[in-house]
């Protein structure tokens, strides 16, 4: 069972994302945001971080820096489905420059949020 941390702004998109993981046995800790992402990170030290990368509080490149920071070797997938102004792609290329095992532009089915896991923590 991996553990997985999922931080995301948005209730419907977390909560839908915990659902998918837990019944793929899994074990899944969620959070709010980037302050409140790195507050889980450090309690429940998963192997692989799915965050968002616009947030309030600390947005997704400030919060994968610091969780690369606390432990350069945990896997991290990046999803974005941009902003009014700014397409998801500005988002996840800055993401892929980070380091990040994977990319999910929101939408995104079932079937790649698994391969991007699968991918991710055997890049890992």
């Amino acid at each position: 069972m991996t553990k997985i941390l999922i931080i995301d702004d948005e209730k419907s998109p977390r909560n839908l994302l915990q659902q998918i993981l837990v019944r793929d046995g899994h074990e899944v800790v969620t959070a709010i945001d980037g302050v409140d992402g790195i507050d889980c990170f450090v309690k429940f030290d998963p192997e692989l971080v799915i965050t968002d990368m616009i947030m309030p509080n600390k947005n997704g490149v400030e919060l994968i820096i610091e969780l690369k920071q606390l432990n350069p070797d945990v896997a991290i997938i990046a999803m974005s489905g941009g902003s009014r102004t700014i397409d998801a792609d500005f988002f996840l290329e800055g993401a892929e420059h980070l380091s990040v095992q994977g990319i999910l532009q929101k939408p995104f089915t079932r079937d790649q949020l698994r391969e991007a896991v699968q991918l991710a923590l055997k890049m890992e």
